[in-house]
This record gives C-alpha cells, sequence and structure tokens, in this order.
C-alpha cells in the first residue's frame, strides 16, 4: 500500500510539473502572439520579449524577432522605392506635357494648311499618335495622384445605386453617341457600404468608359443587396485571354489603339483599397467584370 501511494505521490507531482509547464508555454506562447501583432503594425525596433526561461520558447522568440525585423526593413524599402517611382513618373507626365502640348500647336497650324492627300493622311496619323501620346502622359499622372492621393484614404457610409446613377449620367452623352442603351437592375432599398464615393466614381466611370470602348452596342449593369455588381456587354473584339489581362497596367488589345491601358488598373487599384475585388472575365460573347465586397462593406441597416 505505501509504495502504490508514493507511486501515486510521484505521478501527482509528475503532473503538476507538466501542468505548470504547459501553462508556462502558453503563457509564453500568447506573449508572442501579442508581440508579433503589435511588431508588424506599429513603427517599432522593439525586440519580442518573453517571461518563459524555457530555452525553446525563446529560441523561437528570438527567431521570429529577427524574421519581423527583416519584414519590417523590407516594407521600409518597398515603400520608399514605391514613393520613388510615383515621383518619378509624375515628373515624367509634367516633363512630356510641355513638347506635346508644343506639338498639338504645329499640328493645328498644319491642319489648316492645303496640302495633298498624301501629306494629309501622313499629318492625320501624325495627329492621332499626338492624341493618342497626350492620354497617356494625363492618365499617367493621374495614376501616380490617384494612388498616393489622401482624398482616397478616407471612409463614410455610401449608397453604392446613387454613386452608380451619377457615374452614368455623367456618361450620358457618350452612351447616346455610341447608341448604348443600358438596361439597369437595382434593389429598391438603398444598398449601403462603407467606402470611399470619390474612388467608387472614379471605378465606375472606368469601367463604363471600357464599355464605350469595346461594347458592340449594350451595357448590362446588376447591382445586388449585398453590394456585389456585375457590368456586362457583348464584345467581338475581346477574347477570353485579352479579357483577363485589361486590368494590367498598360495592356492594350490590338483593336483599341487608343487606350492606355491604365483605366481598369486603376480602377482594380482603388477597389483593392476599399476591400473590393474586382476581375474581367469573357463568357460566350458577353465580356463581364464584377465587383465583390471583401473587407470594408456595411449591409443596409447595419
Amino acid at each position: 500500500m505505501m509504495l502504490v501511494g508514493s507511486i501515486c505521490i510521484v505521478l501527482i507531482c509528475i503532473c503538476a510539473a507538466l501542468g505548470i509547464k504547459i501553462f508556462l508555454m502558453r503563457k509564453a506562447a500568447d506573449e508572442i502572439r501579442c508581440q508579433m501583432k503589435e511588431r508588424l503594425t506599429e513603427d517599432t525596433n522593439v525586440g519580442i520579449d518573453i517571461s518563459s526561461g524555457d530555452k525553446k520558447m525563446r529560441a523561437l522568440a528570438e527567431d521570429l524577432d529577427r524574421q519581423v525585423k527583416y519584414l519590417r526593413k523590407e516594407r521600409l524599402r518597398y515603400e520608399l522605392g514605391d514613393t520613388e517611382l510615383k515621383t518619378a513618373v509624375t515628373n515624367i507626365s509634367h516633363d512630356l506635357r510641355t513638347p506635346l502640348t508644343a506639338l498639338s500647336g504645329y499640328m493645328q497650324f498644319l491642319d489648316r494648311e492645303e496640302v495633298s492627300p498624301e501629306v494629309r493622311e501622313a499629318l492625320d496619323i501624325m495627329k492621332n499618335r499626338i492624341r493618342a501620346m497626350t492620354k497617356l502622359t494625363e492618365e499617367l499622372f493621374q495614376y501616380s495622384v490617384i494612388v498616393s492621393a489622401e482624398k482616397y484614404q478616407e471612409r463614410e457610409k455610401v449608397d453604392i445605386g446613387e454613386v452608380l446613377a451619377e457615374s452614368l449620367a455623367g456618361f450620358y452623352a457618350v452612351l447616346k453617341e455610341k447608341e448604348i442603351e443600358p438596361f439597369i437592375s437595382m434593389p429598391e432599398e438603398a444598398v449601403v457600404k462603407i467606402a470611399n464615393r470619390d474612388a467608387l466614381l472614379r471605378v465606375f466611370g472606368n469601367i463604363i468608359n471600357n464599355a464605350v470602348k469595346y461594347s458592340d452596342g449594350d451595357l448590362r449593369i446588376v447591382l445586388h443587396k449585398d453590394g456585389n455588381l456585375q457590368f456586362a456587354n457583348h464584345a467581338s473584339k475581346l477574347d477570353e485571354v485579352e479579357a483577363g489581362k485589361l486590368f494590367e497596367r498598360f495592356y492594350t488589345v490590338e483593336n483599341g489603339r487608343e487606350s492606355t491601358g491604365l483605366g481598369l488598373s486603376i480602377a482594380k487599384t482603388l477597389c483593392e483599397r476599399m476591400g473590393i475585388s474586382i476581375h474581367a472575365k469573357k463568357e460566350k460573347e458577353w465580356f463581364i467584370i464584377e465587383m465583390e465586397w471583401r473587407i470594408f462593406g456595411l449591409k443596409t441597416g447595419e
């Protein structure tokens, strides 16, 4: 009986020791988790420190601390390079504006001159190229401004249907000229989301502008109760591969010679900032752009 009692006492001591060990390891894990979150979100050089004296847990904390410092260093390097790139793009667009303005002036002067049909054809080609370069320069400038502008960082409750209607109103004349009569489907009740109104106007405008370029004469827009949107039109000029690449910077299709490839790229950048997933696809004869709310969405009444 004494032997059994001794064994029980030993087992109780072992269980108690293991329990304390587990408790201390869980405490150390919680400390690492909390400090990791702080180090990743705050600009600080303070390392990860834990109260546990366990060698394995302290070694884990040290390894994670080194990785966090490396990630912070890489993030700062990326942010610096991104800022320098935006500044360079802005400066280049400014530098291009002056000679392009001069060229446009000379072209207007030459356009009034009596010339042969061959020269007129060459002048028309030059005029189109100057117009395309001017548009590209302007969109380069707008892109650098948009991706860094503070006004696109703000968030508020926005009536998506109201913003969509405002965007369509701005394209009324262009849609009428192209003989495109949009079909629009919206819920009767307001669809409210947390977003940036100016950014949404820009996104919708760029999508509608893309539809004007590639549509075969129609445009279908559906706004769902959850705030997700679908823009669709027949587009014989686009195939499945081209449709998937339209959100890439500077990508253009052969038939879109005046397109710079920045419009939908800007739309994607702004959507990502608002927690919106946006993508394009081609289904049979339909070209479809879909927007889905992921992060900052707020359903009506919430």
